[in-house]
């Protein structure tokens, strides 16, 4: 049946507009994006097809064009689409950490930050740099690893956040393992990074772990 042809109630859009978007279940929202399905498929079809593909929302935002084009009904105009949404969340989300305390919003650094690392296929290292008011000046991808490892410079990191003129600094490194418990190496090098971040009058704010759905604070569990 055509989604023309449900309860008015229960059509995505119409429930979005009437319930809000968090009423809505992944598949829904997805095919809101979508807008039609394929002969014989409703959008929301195809969108629980895309889900059973590849398993959940943030497997299929990082999926790579020519995976995300496998699917039947996807292409290179539709994963455009995607990356435009995707990217315009990253934004939205930095220009508030720009326009305000970083501390005072910590769901807002939290969101960008999955945005930037969840599902990746290997480790990456990034840093947020702040001013004197903890406002985000910059974020960058500093380091890029293997599955499983990525060599991080101190003294790179000590020399972007003075090419910053930072005050303070946020860590955040992904692991792809889906576990998101630091490793002793992660503390040694948190702790490293710290000294040498010290001698430039430079804080670091906490450090950041993105694995799968999980997410760890270095400052919440006492590593800092």
């Amino acid at each position: 049946m055509a989604i023309t042809d449900w309860p008015e109630g229960e059509r995505p859009r119409e429930k979005l507009l009437q319930k809000g978007a968090s009423s809505l279940s992944d598949a829904e929202l997805l095919a809101i994006f979508l807008r039609t399905g394929l002969p014989g498929k409703s959008a929301v079809d195809l969108a629980r097809e895309l889900l059973g593909r590849f398993g959940n929302l943030t497997t299929l935002f990082a999926a790579g064009e020519k995976e995300f084009c496998q699917t039947p009904g996807m292409g290179a105009a539709k994963y455009a689409q995607l990356q435009a949404v995707l990217e315009m969340a990253k934004r939205a989300l930095h220009e508030e950490m720009s326009e305000r305390d970083a501390l005072s919003s910590p769901q807002a650094v939290r969101d960008y930050l999955r945005l930037r690392l969840q599902g990746l296929p290997h480790e990456v290292f990034m840093a947020l740099f702040l001013d004197a008011q903890n406002r985000v000046i910059v974020s960058e991808e500093l380091f890029r690893g293997t599955l499983t490892q990525t060599s991080v410079y101190p003294r790179e990191v000590v020399k972007r956040a003075l090419h910053h003129n930072a005050a303070a600094v946020i860590l955040a490194h992904n692991h792809p393992s889906g576990v998101a418990e630091p490793s002793n190496a992660d503390q040694v090098l948190t702790q490293a990074l710290k000294n040498a971040l010290v001698l430039v009058d430079v804080r670091v704010l906490d450090h950041f772990i993105v694995a799968g759905s999980g997410f760890l604070s270095f400052a919440e569990r006492g590593l800092l």
